[in-house]
């Protein structure tokens, strides 16, 4: 599996590529940052955004493309830089049919550290260490897009398991007895008529009633 992580950012924009399975040792093919001027134009900063990253799936042509999801934050100018690169990485992805998928910064360090509330250097620190990398890649865009990409690598696996046991379950017919069918007329207080074929019991409540008869009245 060859995944681009993107940590997603206007001015700094993340990108690194890590290849591998669950379970294996990973191998870093490359690891970057697509930079843009902070007094250029908004539209011409996303378009450099948008070529960066079509630059680096041309080069390695990965399979998924792993972005961090944007949350919220108190400066709001700030969130709206980061949402707008996301929303390019998507589009660059989407555009060739490369799967995305998006991880939360809890998700990212907990795959990694073991904990979703490690400081960033833990991160880094492990990023180098699962690489086997001689120093941590600078700046630290870098390094979280290396470990977006670790994070999907080793949580792909079970979150495929888990959308094919959903889509199983949909699929699996729908629900009923086998033998019978639902009617919407008056077939009882079951609403269920026997399948075709079958023979009907004749409708009884308690005992057998004997035939009724008429009294005549006479003169």
């Amino acid at each position: 599996m060859r995944v681009l992580g993107v940590d997603p950012g206007l001015t700094r924009c993340g990108v690194g590529v890590v290849e591998g399975v669950a379970g294996r040792p990973l191998t870093m093919l490359g690891v970057g940052v697509v930079r843009t001027p902070s007094d250029a134009e908004l539209g011409d900063r996303l378009v450099a955004v948008e070529r960066g990253i079509e630059a680096w799936l041309d080069e390695y042509s990965p399979g998924y493309v792993a972005v961090e999801r944007v949350f919220a934050q108190h400066n709001v100018r700030t969130v709206m830089g980061t949402a707008q690169a996301s929303a390019i990485a998507m589009l660059c992805a989407a555009r060739r049919g490369i799967p995305v998928a998006l991880h939360t910064p809890s998700e990212v360090k907990a795959a990694v550290t073991g904990s979703g509330r490690a400081e960033k250097a833990q991160v880094g620190a492990m990023v180098t260490r699962l690489l086997r990398l001689d120093a941590l890649p600078k700046p630290a865009d870098a390094a979280d897009a290396l470990a977006l990409a670790i994070c999907h690598i080793w949580r792909a696996p079970a979150q495929n398991r888990l959308q094919q046991a959903v889509a199983a379950h949909r699929t699996s017919g729908a629900p009923g007895t086998p033998g019978t069918r639902r009617t919407s007329g008056a077939t009882g207080t079951s609403g269920i008529a026997p399948a075709p074929g079958a023979s009907a019991a004749p409708r009884t409540s308690g005992a057998s009633r004997a035939p009724r008869t008429l009294k005549g009245r006479t003169a």
